[in-house]
């Protein structure tokens, strides 16, 4: 079956623009955040770290395997890979859309049991806990995903598009789970979260000001996070449940999911001063190894021109 074109109104270059955008800012972004949370789990394991590292490892498999999308994007969204990394991809991409909001919400739990009840959280690393939900949190995640591989081998009809045409048996399979990950991985955690960071603002109303400055950057790159990324992409799930086809306009909101990988930099940043400290102390460095880098390269440049006239020298002598 040939493309479309309603599913895409506008310029497949969009699409295209998009995820090398997010590729570029994202990947160098957390590379940095997975340095420094293994440093800090090695230093002073908490709980709270260990579950952003997830988030990390998270985000840089959407990045890694976002340069199959840029091909689907260059080729006019057809799909010209190999089948099998169609299904692959598609799951691999909305798996870790939705592990974003399960690893938010865990980090809420977190900052608010730290502040609502500190003398009981620090007696406690509670790293067990955080790495038996990590593990949950993937799994769940993965188990509602797979929902991908059932789609596309069910279809009998030539693979020239991705995840993109569903003929009505796939449908009666693929909307009912979509509605259910629209409540489970996305309702639910963004209630719970709301409710973790209302009474942790209540509570740190009188804190110290620095506190609650990073406190309501925490705040605000989180629900930028569930409220523009991926409030817009479960909304099309409802939407599609009631009309009993997949929207059009979902794959222009599934482009704001994918750019959660660049905001999830700013989570981290704001989750701890420690993190700050650490991003601050990496950012000092880098001057001092771009001035050691252009010493070396000018030193180099200068013994090669003191070596060319001697040589030049020893040419004429002969």
């Amino acid at each position: 079956t040939s493309l479309d074109p309603s599913f895409f109104p506008g310029n497949h270059w969009l699409y295209f623009s998009v995820y090398l955008f997010t590729f570029l800012v994202g990947l160098p972004l957390n590379l940095v955040a997975l340095v420094i949370f293994a440093r800090k789990l090695q230093r002073r394991p908490v709980a709270v770290d260990l579950i952003l590292l997830n988030l990390t490892l998270s985000d840089l498999l959407l990045l890694l395997f976002l340069p199959f999308r840029m091909v689907e994007a260059a080729s006019g969204m057809h799909w010209r890979l190999p089948f099998i990394f169609c299904p692959l991809t598609k799951f691999l991409f909305f798996t870790t859309i939705y592990l974003t909001s399960l690893f938010l919400t865990a980090v809420s739990i977190e900052r608010y049991l730290s502040v609502a009840y500190p003398l009981w959280y620090k007696a406690r690393p509670r790293l067990r806990q955080a790495g038996l939900v990590s593990g949950a949190c993937w799994l769940l995640a993965a188990g509602h995903c797979s929902v991908v591989f059932i789609t596309e081998f069910s279809g009998n009809f030539s693979h020239n598009t991705c995840y993109l045409e569903f003929q009505e048996e796939q449908l009666a399979i693929l909307l009912p789970v979509r509605l259910e990950m629209a409540v489970v991985l996305f309702g639910i955690p963004l209630l719970i979260t709301s409710y973790c960071y209302s009474r942790l603002v209540c509570i740190l109303r009188r804190g110290a000001s620095h506190r609650r400055k990073r406190v309501a950057g925490l705040v605000a790159a989180t629900m930028l996070n569930f409220l523009i990324c991926f409030g817009p992409y479960n909304i099309s799930h409802v939407v599609g449940y009631l009309q009993d086809k997949s929207p059009v306009w979902r794959n222009y909101v599934l482009l704001l999911s994918t750019l959660n990988s660049c905001v999830d930099p700013l989570v981290y940043y704001f989750s701890s001063s420690g993190f700050q400290a650490d991003f601050q102390r990496l950012l000092q460095r880098l001057p001092g190894v771009w001035g050691f880098w252009r010493q070396e390269s000018c030193l180099k440049l200068k013994k090669n021109e003191e070596e060319q006239p001697q040589e030049l020298s020893n040419v004429e002598n002969r």
